[in-house]
């Protein structure tokens, strides 16, 4: 690790400790003596999304959060369970190995996460997703989340 003080190549890790998803280090030079912090993070490979066009783009996590804000507008839903949800949508598929996803399965995944966190979230979510057209589109998704929400 390059000194950022005097530039010397090298380094020695004085501390290291777990932090969030990444790895702190305190280091010091090895020729002036300085201290400094690092992050380390596994690098996650590239995750592509095929669209429902057949053509493929990276996986924007910013865009999906976004999507997610939509849909949760001016409902009781908090940024740290948004963040949670892109969490899991990326951690599922860097945990079976994939790097490519459909965006019908990402939005299958966002959908049952919202279905538990917030109805309502969960049905404005859907009729984007779903391109609703009519109000039988909206009147089937409620009796369907109904059923299965109150017993019987």
């Amino acid at each position: 690790m390059i000194c950022p003080f005097c530039r010397f190549p090298d380094s020695k890790v004085v501390d290291s400790r777990p932090k969030d998803d990444r790895i702190k280090r305190r280091r010091e030079c090895i020729k002036c003596g300085a201290r400094f912090t690092t992050f380390e993070i596994v690098e996650k490979p590239m995750l592509m999304v095929e669209k429902r066009s057949g053509s493929y783009e990276p996986f924007d996590r910013s865009k999906l959060i976004k999507g997610i804000f939509s849909a949760i507008k001016k409902r009781p839903v908090n940024i740290d369970e948004v963040e949670k949800i892109a969490d899991n949508i990326e951690n599922y598929y860097a945990n079976e190995l994939k790097n490519v996803a459909r965006s019908k399965e990402i939005g299958e995944l966002v959908m049952e996460q919202l279905r538990i966190i917030d109805p309502i979230a969960y049905i404005r979510f859907a009729s984007v997703y779903e391109d609703f057209t009519d109000v039988n589109s909206f009147i089937a998704i409620i009796s369907d989340l109904e059923k299965n929400i109150l017993p019987e």
